[in-house]
Protein backbone atom coordinates (compact mmCIF):
# COMPACT_ATOMS: atom_id res chain seq x y z
CA UNK A 1 0.00 0.00 0.00
CA UNK A 2 1.78 3.33 -0.81
CA UNK A 3 0.62 5.93 1.67
CA UNK A 4 3.00 8.87 0.54
CA UNK A 5 4.31 9.60 -2.98
CA UNK A 6 7.23 12.34 -3.14
CA UNK A 7 7.78 13.85 -6.17
CA UNK A 8 11.40 13.84 -6.76
CA UNK A 9 14.00 12.07 -6.17
CA UNK A 10 16.89 14.42 -5.25
CA UNK A 11 18.89 14.54 -1.86
CA UNK A 12 15.61 15.90 -0.29
CA UNK A 13 13.22 13.63 -1.62
CA UNK A 14 15.51 10.46 -0.80
CA UNK A 15 15.96 11.43 2.81
CA UNK A 16 12.51 12.25 3.55
CA UNK A 17 11.50 8.87 1.91
CA UNK A 18 14.01 7.04 4.43
CA UNK A 19 12.39 9.39 7.05
CA UNK A 20 9.18 7.50 6.59
CA UNK A 21 10.54 3.92 4.96
CA UNK A 22 11.77 4.03 8.84
CA UNK A 23 8.73 4.53 10.23
CA UNK A 24 6.45 1.74 8.56
CA UNK A 25 5.11 3.72 5.86
CA UNK A 26 4.45 2.92 2.73
CA UNK A 27 6.23 5.76 0.42
CA UNK A 28 7.04 5.76 -3.34
CA UNK A 29 9.55 8.56 -4.84
CA UNK A 30 8.79 9.34 -8.11
CA UNK A 31 12.02 10.95 -10.13
CA UNK A 32 12.27 11.58 -13.51
CA UNK A 33 15.62 10.94 -14.10
CA UNK A 34 16.32 7.56 -15.51
CA UNK A 35 20.30 7.49 -13.54
CA UNK A 36 21.99 10.11 -11.20
CA UNK A 37 23.87 13.61 -12.74
CA UNK A 38 27.93 13.06 -11.63
CA UNK A 39 28.02 16.74 -11.51
CA UNK A 40 29.24 17.41 -8.03
CA UNK A 41 26.51 20.37 -7.26
CA UNK A 42 26.23 21.53 -3.77
CA UNK A 43 28.53 20.29 -1.83
CA UNK A 44 28.02 22.01 1.58
CA UNK A 45 26.38 19.94 4.64
CA UNK A 46 25.85 22.22 7.79
CA UNK A 47 25.83 20.86 11.68
CA UNK A 48 21.97 21.05 11.94
CA UNK A 49 21.91 18.80 8.38
CA UNK A 50 24.25 16.66 9.59
CA UNK A 51 22.45 16.11 12.77
CA UNK A 52 18.95 15.46 10.72
CA UNK A 53 20.85 13.01 8.27
CA UNK A 54 22.04 11.11 11.68
CA UNK A 55 18.35 9.74 11.98
CA UNK A 56 18.16 7.70 8.79
CA UNK A 57 22.07 6.58 9.68
CA UNK A 58 24.04 7.81 6.88
CA UNK A 59 25.52 11.09 8.32
CA UNK A 60 29.09 9.05 9.31
CA UNK A 61 29.18 7.46 6.11
CA UNK A 62 28.99 10.94 5.11
CA UNK A 63 31.39 12.05 7.30
CA UNK A 64 33.57 9.45 6.16
CA UNK A 65 33.27 10.24 2.68
CA UNK A 66 33.31 14.04 2.85
CA UNK A 67 36.17 16.75 4.15
CA UNK A 68 35.66 18.84 7.34
CA UNK A 69 35.85 22.27 6.90
CA UNK A 70 36.77 23.59 10.12
CA UNK A 71 36.87 27.53 9.15
CA UNK A 72 37.37 29.93 7.18
CA UNK A 73 39.58 33.26 5.90
CA UNK A 74 39.08 36.20 4.47
CA UNK A 75 41.47 37.92 2.32
CA UNK A 76 42.01 40.78 0.56
CA UNK A 77 45.10 42.29 -1.53
CA UNK A 78 46.95 39.16 -0.46
CA UNK A 79 46.62 39.46 3.70
CA UNK A 80 44.59 38.10 6.09
CA UNK A 81 41.59 40.33 6.91
CA UNK A 82 40.08 37.86 9.69
CA UNK A 83 39.44 34.41 10.10
CA UNK A 84 36.73 32.08 11.53
CA UNK A 85 36.60 28.59 13.53
CA UNK A 86 33.74 26.35 13.55
CA UNK A 87 35.11 24.51 16.60
CA UNK A 88 32.24 26.11 19.28
CA UNK A 89 28.79 25.23 16.40
CA UNK A 90 28.56 21.88 17.35
CA UNK A 91 29.71 19.46 19.61
CA UNK A 92 28.85 16.67 17.65
CA UNK A 93 29.80 18.29 14.23
CA UNK A 94 32.04 21.04 14.48
CA UNK A 95 32.18 21.54 11.18
CA UNK A 96 30.57 22.43 7.59
CA UNK A 97 31.01 19.00 5.80
CA UNK A 98 32.25 19.26 1.87
CA UNK A 99 30.48 16.22 -0.28
CA UNK A 100 29.67 16.22 -4.16
CA UNK A 101 25.87 16.15 -4.43
CA UNK A 102 26.22 12.64 -6.73
CA UNK A 103 27.97 11.15 -2.85
CA UNK A 104 25.63 12.42 -1.30
CA UNK A 105 22.56 11.07 -2.93
CA UNK A 106 24.48 8.01 -3.86
CA UNK A 107 24.27 7.30 -0.14
CA UNK A 108 21.17 8.43 0.47
CA UNK A 109 19.73 5.97 -2.29
CA UNK A 110 21.50 2.77 -0.76
CA UNK A 111 19.62 4.12 2.47
CA UNK A 112 16.42 3.61 0.76
CA UNK A 113 17.10 0.83 -0.97
CA UNK A 114 17.89 -0.62 1.76
CA UNK A 115 14.92 -0.23 3.53
CA UNK A 116 12.41 -0.61 0.31
CA UNK A 117 14.21 -1.69 -3.09
CA UNK A 118 10.86 -0.87 -4.88
CA UNK A 119 10.48 2.31 -3.33
CA UNK A 120 12.65 4.88 -5.78
CA UNK A 121 11.06 4.64 -9.64
CA UNK A 122 12.90 6.56 -12.28
CA UNK A 123 12.22 7.58 -15.14
CA UNK A 124 8.71 8.44 -14.57
CA UNK A 125 7.02 12.12 -14.59
CA UNK A 126 4.25 13.42 -12.98
CA UNK A 127 1.77 14.97 -15.56
CA UNK A 128 -0.82 16.04 -13.34
CA UNK A 129 -2.73 15.83 -9.89
CA UNK A 130 -6.15 14.92 -8.45
CA UNK A 131 -6.75 15.75 -4.76
CA UNK A 132 -10.52 14.23 -4.04
CA UNK A 133 -10.19 15.55 -0.37
CA UNK A 134 -9.96 11.28 0.97
CA UNK A 135 -6.31 10.96 -1.61
CA UNK A 136 -4.34 11.92 -4.60
CA UNK A 137 -3.94 10.82 -7.30
CA UNK A 138 -1.06 11.53 -9.90
CA UNK A 139 -0.88 10.83 -13.48
CA UNK A 140 1.95 9.43 -15.03
CA UNK A 141 3.91 9.67 -18.16
CA UNK A 142 7.36 8.07 -19.07
CA UNK A 143 9.95 10.59 -18.69
CA UNK A 144 11.58 8.49 -22.20
CA UNK A 145 10.30 10.27 -25.22
CA UNK A 146 8.90 8.63 -28.03
CA UNK A 147 8.50 9.99 -31.13
CA UNK A 148 8.75 13.76 -31.65
CA UNK A 149 9.00 14.36 -28.02
CA UNK A 150 5.59 12.80 -26.50
CA UNK A 151 5.39 10.96 -23.61
CA UNK A 152 4.60 7.45 -23.15
CA UNK A 153 1.67 7.37 -20.36
CA UNK A 154 2.48 5.41 -17.50
CA UNK A 155 -1.00 5.04 -15.74
CA UNK A 156 -1.51 6.73 -12.45
CA UNK A 157 -0.73 6.06 -8.84
CA UNK A 158 -2.90 7.03 -5.85
CA UNK A 159 -1.91 7.31 -1.72
CA UNK A 160 -3.18 9.36 0.79
CA UNK A 161 -0.59 11.83 0.49
CA UNK A 162 1.78 14.12 -1.81
CA UNK A 163 4.87 15.69 -1.32
CA UNK A 164 6.47 17.92 -3.65
CA UNK A 165 10.47 18.01 -3.95
CA UNK A 166 10.57 18.52 -7.46
CA UNK A 167 13.29 21.49 -7.58
CA UNK A 168 13.18 25.15 -8.23
CA UNK A 169 11.05 24.70 -11.50
CA UNK A 170 8.32 22.44 -9.66
CA UNK A 171 5.75 21.41 -11.99
CA UNK A 172 3.98 19.95 -8.57
CA UNK A 173 3.76 23.57 -7.30
CA UNK A 174 2.26 24.85 -10.49
CA UNK A 175 0.03 21.98 -10.85
CA UNK A 176 -1.37 22.36 -7.46
CA UNK A 177 -1.71 26.53 -8.13
CA UNK A 178 0.17 27.49 -5.66
CA UNK A 179 1.77 30.87 -6.02
CA UNK A 180 5.72 31.79 -5.33
CA UNK A 181 7.24 35.61 -4.96
CA UNK A 182 10.52 35.73 -7.17
CA UNK A 183 13.58 38.06 -6.74
CA UNK A 184 16.05 38.65 -9.03
CA UNK A 185 20.21 39.80 -8.02
CA UNK A 186 22.91 41.69 -9.99
CA UNK A 187 25.31 38.97 -9.07
CA UNK A 188 26.44 36.28 -11.91
CA UNK A 189 29.06 33.83 -10.69
CA UNK A 190 31.32 31.24 -12.46
CA UNK A 191 32.59 27.87 -10.50
CA UNK A 192 34.84 25.32 -11.21
CA UNK A 193 36.33 22.33 -9.85
CA UNK A 194 40.15 21.69 -9.86
CA UNK A 195 43.29 19.80 -8.06
CA UNK A 196 44.07 21.65 -4.90
CA UNK A 197 47.38 23.66 -4.56
CA UNK A 198 48.38 21.65 -0.97
CA UNK A 199 47.08 25.06 1.18
CA UNK A 200 44.10 25.38 3.02
CA UNK A 201 43.12 21.93 3.10
CA UNK A 202 40.74 22.04 5.72
CA UNK A 203 39.63 26.01 5.57
CA UNK A 204 37.41 28.01 3.24
CA UNK A 205 38.95 30.99 1.77
CA UNK A 206 37.17 33.55 0.82
CA UNK A 207 39.31 36.90 -1.14
CA UNK A 208 37.65 40.03 -0.88
CA UNK A 209 38.76 41.94 -4.06
CA UNK A 210 37.72 44.93 -5.86
CA UNK A 211 37.04 43.38 -8.99
CA UNK A 212 34.47 41.19 -6.48
CA UNK A 213 34.50 38.22 -3.90
CA UNK A 214 36.58 34.65 -5.04
CA UNK A 215 35.49 31.64 -2.94
CA UNK A 216 37.41 28.38 -2.76
CA UNK A 217 36.58 25.31 -0.75
CA UNK A 218 37.67 21.85 -0.40
CA UNK A 219 36.70 18.67 -1.78
CA UNK A 220 37.29 15.04 -1.49
CA UNK A 221 39.87 13.77 -3.17
CA UNK A 222 42.53 16.31 -3.57
CA UNK A 223 39.79 19.02 -5.08
CA UNK A 224 38.93 22.62 -4.56
CA UNK A 225 36.25 24.42 -5.89
CA UNK A 226 36.68 27.79 -6.91
CA UNK A 227 33.80 30.01 -7.47
CA UNK A 228 34.16 33.86 -8.79
CA UNK A 229 31.60 36.62 -8.86
CA UNK A 230 31.31 38.00 -12.49
CA UNK A 231 29.79 41.30 -13.74
CA UNK A 232 27.34 39.57 -16.24
CA UNK A 233 26.12 36.25 -17.17
CA UNK A 234 28.79 33.90 -18.46
CA UNK A 235 27.47 32.06 -21.45
CA UNK A 236 30.50 29.72 -22.24
CA UNK A 237 32.51 28.82 -19.48
CA UNK A 238 36.29 28.30 -19.91
CA UNK A 239 38.82 26.45 -17.66
CA UNK A 240 41.85 28.62 -18.88
CA UNK A 241 39.61 31.80 -17.56
CA UNK A 242 38.43 30.90 -14.98
CA UNK A 243 41.65 30.62 -13.84
CA UNK A 244 43.14 33.37 -14.95
CA UNK A 245 40.58 35.55 -13.72
CA UNK A 246 41.19 33.66 -10.04
CA UNK A 247 44.73 34.51 -10.23
CA UNK A 248 44.66 38.06 -11.35
CA UNK A 249 42.16 38.89 -8.41
CA UNK A 250 44.26 37.14 -6.09
CA UNK A 251 47.64 36.19 -7.02
CA UNK A 252 46.61 32.68 -6.86
CA UNK A 253 45.32 29.87 -8.61
CA UNK A 254 44.01 26.70 -9.68
CA UNK A 255 45.91 24.58 -13.13
CA UNK A 256 43.00 24.94 -15.89
CA UNK A 257 44.53 21.45 -17.04
CA UNK A 258 42.80 19.77 -13.87
CA UNK A 259 39.37 21.16 -14.32
CA UNK A 260 37.02 18.27 -13.65
CA UNK A 261 33.77 20.48 -13.57
CA UNK A 262 32.82 23.74 -14.60
CA UNK A 263 29.73 25.56 -14.25
CA UNK A 264 27.80 29.27 -14.57
CA UNK A 265 24.70 30.73 -12.72
CA UNK A 266 23.19 33.97 -11.36
CA UNK A 267 21.36 33.78 -8.69
CA UNK A 268 17.56 34.83 -7.68
CA UNK A 269 15.14 33.44 -4.83
CA UNK A 270 11.53 32.10 -5.05
CA UNK A 271 9.30 31.67 -2.16
CA UNK A 272 5.86 29.79 -2.29
CA UNK A 273 3.39 31.81 -0.82
CA UNK A 274 2.24 28.60 1.36
CA UNK A 275 3.76 25.11 1.56
CA UNK A 276 0.49 23.21 1.73
CA UNK A 277 -2.09 23.05 -0.76
CA UNK A 278 -4.75 20.47 0.71
CA UNK A 279 -2.96 16.56 0.56
CA UNK A 280 0.17 18.31 -0.76
CA UNK A 281 2.78 19.98 0.59
CA UNK A 282 6.09 21.28 -0.77
CA UNK A 283 9.79 20.68 0.54
CA UNK A 284 12.82 22.01 -0.52
CA UNK A 285 13.25 23.82 -3.71
CA UNK A 286 9.69 23.18 -5.05
CA UNK A 287 8.73 25.78 -1.59
CA UNK A 288 11.61 28.32 -1.54
CA UNK A 289 14.67 28.50 -4.00
CA UNK A 290 17.87 30.38 -2.16
CA UNK A 291 21.02 31.83 -3.83
CA UNK A 292 23.56 28.96 -3.50
CA UNK A 293 26.30 31.76 -2.03
CA UNK A 294 26.23 30.40 1.72
CA UNK A 295 24.79 26.54 1.00
CA UNK A 296 22.13 26.32 2.69
CA UNK A 297 19.50 25.27 -0.17
CA UNK A 298 19.70 21.74 0.18
CA UNK A 299 20.04 21.95 4.21
CA UNK A 300 16.74 23.44 4.40
CA UNK A 301 15.17 20.82 2.05
CA UNK A 302 16.91 18.13 4.81
CA UNK A 303 15.54 20.10 7.97
CA UNK A 304 11.89 20.49 6.07
CA UNK A 305 11.66 17.16 5.82
CA UNK A 306 12.69 16.31 9.16
CA UNK A 307 9.52 18.69 10.45
CA UNK A 308 7.47 17.29 8.18
CA UNK A 309 7.74 13.18 8.90
CA UNK A 310 6.15 12.89 12.14
CA UNK A 311 3.56 15.45 10.86
CA UNK A 312 3.04 12.92 8.07
CA UNK A 313 2.82 9.77 10.51
CA UNK A 314 0.28 11.62 12.72
CA UNK A 315 -2.12 12.40 9.52
CA UNK A 316 -1.64 8.62 8.79
CA UNK A 317 -2.44 7.34 11.68
CA UNK A 318 -5.79 9.37 12.18
CA UNK A 319 -4.67 11.92 14.34
CA UNK A 320 -5.68 15.55 13.77
CA UNK A 321 -2.66 17.96 12.02
CA UNK A 322 -4.18 21.12 10.92
CA UNK A 323 -2.38 23.22 13.66
CA UNK A 324 0.82 21.35 13.49
CA UNK A 325 0.31 21.92 9.68
CA UNK A 326 -0.05 25.29 10.51
CA UNK A 327 3.23 25.75 12.67
CA UNK A 328 5.16 23.84 10.37
CA UNK A 329 4.00 25.86 7.32
CA UNK A 330 4.80 28.90 9.76
CA UNK A 331 8.22 27.88 11.01
CA UNK A 332 9.22 26.86 7.69
CA UNK A 333 8.54 29.85 5.81
CA UNK A 334 10.37 32.21 8.56
CA UNK A 335 13.60 29.62 8.44
CA UNK A 336 13.52 30.07 4.70
CA UNK A 337 12.90 33.95 4.62
CA UNK A 338 16.28 34.10 7.07
CA UNK A 339 18.06 31.60 4.76
CA UNK A 340 17.63 33.98 2.00
CA UNK A 341 18.60 37.18 3.60
CA UNK A 342 22.28 35.07 4.87
CA UNK A 343 22.29 34.57 1.17
CA UNK A 344 21.44 38.25 0.35
CA UNK A 345 24.04 39.34 2.49
CA UNK A 346 26.33 37.34 1.43
CA UNK A 347 25.94 38.20 -2.12
CA UNK A 348 26.47 41.73 -1.00
CA UNK A 349 29.69 41.18 0.77
CA UNK A 350 30.84 39.48 -1.81
CA UNK A 351 30.21 42.50 -4.55
CA UNK A 352 32.75 44.90 -6.67
CA UNK A 353 33.89 47.38 -4.36
CA UNK A 354 36.17 50.40 -4.86
CA UNK A 355 39.14 52.23 -2.79
CA UNK A 356 38.66 53.23 -0.05
CA UNK A 357 34.93 51.91 0.67
CA UNK A 358 37.09 48.34 0.17
CA UNK A 359 39.53 49.39 3.28
CA UNK A 360 36.42 50.38 5.13
CA UNK A 361 34.36 47.33 5.14
CA UNK A 362 37.29 44.87 5.41
CA UNK A 363 38.75 46.74 8.55
CA UNK A 364 35.33 46.19 9.78
CA UNK A 365 34.92 42.63 8.97
CA UNK A 366 38.53 42.33 10.73
CA UNK A 367 37.21 44.06 13.91
CA UNK A 368 34.22 41.48 13.54
CA UNK A 369 36.58 38.41 13.59
CA UNK A 370 39.04 39.78 16.24
CA UNK A 371 36.16 40.14 18.76
CA UNK A 372 35.40 36.24 20.28
CA UNK A 373 31.83 36.62 20.82
CA UNK A 374 30.98 38.46 17.43
CA UNK A 375 32.79 35.83 15.86
CA UNK A 376 30.74 32.71 17.57
CA UNK A 377 28.14 34.17 16.82
CA UNK A 378 28.52 35.15 13.09
CA UNK A 379 30.07 31.09 12.54
CA UNK A 380 27.03 29.99 14.29
CA UNK A 381 24.49 32.06 11.82
CA UNK A 382 26.90 30.75 8.76
CA UNK A 383 26.57 26.99 9.84
CA UNK A 384 22.71 27.72 10.08
CA UNK A 385 22.52 27.12 13.77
Amino acid sequence: MIDVLIVGGGPVGLYLGALLLQEGVGVRILEQRSGRDRHSRAIGIHPPALAALEKVGVAEAMVDSGVQIRGGVAKSGGKTVGSMSFAHVSDRFPFVLSLPQFATESLLEQRVNGLDSSALVRGTRVTDIADDGGQVTVALGSSTSSGAGSERPAGQLSAALLVAADGSRSLMRRLLGIEASSRSYPDHYVMGDFAADGDHHHEAVLYLEAGGIVESFPLPGGVRRWVARVDSPSLDVDAGELARLVHRRTGTGPDPATNTMLSAFSPHSTLACRPVAGRAVLIGDAAHEISPIGGQGMNLGWLDAAALAPVICMALAGKPVGRRLEDYAASRSKAASLARWQSELNMTLGRPLPQPFLSVRNRVLGAIAGFPAANRLVARRFTMQ
